[in-house]
């Protein structure tokens, strides 16, 4: 009953990035929503991540101080700390002055959101069933749901790439 995650626009090139920054050890960081769905979110993707041995750097903004999603300070913030690449759960697709920023200072972000914007943000890779271009009729699924497809297509990507079995 679980659809093939790949029917989600840009969700190949997301599992392939974050196949390439594992098999690199680059470090990984999670950018996410503080609301449920975005701890939720955040949840998942940390323990896979830690699950591979990886140690994630997690960021979940202030509210108050922050506002809503990424921002510039926050994206060189995590490239100061030595992510190489962010992975945004639940938020993002709206952020372009904070992807533009990330961009900048060499932090590639895959931005995994679900909710609906007009076009699509200036990401490495954006897997959203609610932007221009989606045809995988995903449109219901929360950002949760989401990050699952996500990490089973990186699971399918690691496989074929022999992840596993060259990290024991």
């Amino acid at each position: 009953l679980m659809p093939d995650p790949y029917v989600l626009s840009g969700m190949k090139k997301a599992a392939e990035r974050f196949t390439q920054a594992l098999g690199a050890r680059e470090t990984i960081a999670a950018f996410g929503d503080y609301d449920v769905d975005g701890a939720c979110s955040s949840a998942l993707l940390l323990n896979y991540l830690r699950t591979l041995g990886a140690q994630p750097i997690l960021y979940i903004p202030d509210r108050m101080t922050e506002g809503y999603g990424p921002s510039p300070n926050a994206m060189r913030a995590l490239r100061e700390k030595g992510a190489t690449l962010a992975i945004t759960v639940d938020c993002g697709a709206a952020a372009d002055s904070a992807l533009e920023a990330a961009k900048a200072c060499g932090l590639d972000v895959i931005v995994l959101d679900h909710h609906a914007v007009d076009h699509q943000p200036p990401a490495f890779a954006h897997v959203n069933p609610n932007a221009p271009g989606d045809t995988s009729g995903l449109t219901y699924i929360c950002a949760a749901g989401l990050t699952f497809l996500f990490l089973a297509a990186a699971q399918r990507c690691l496989r074929e790439a022999g992840w596993f079995k060259s990290s024991g």
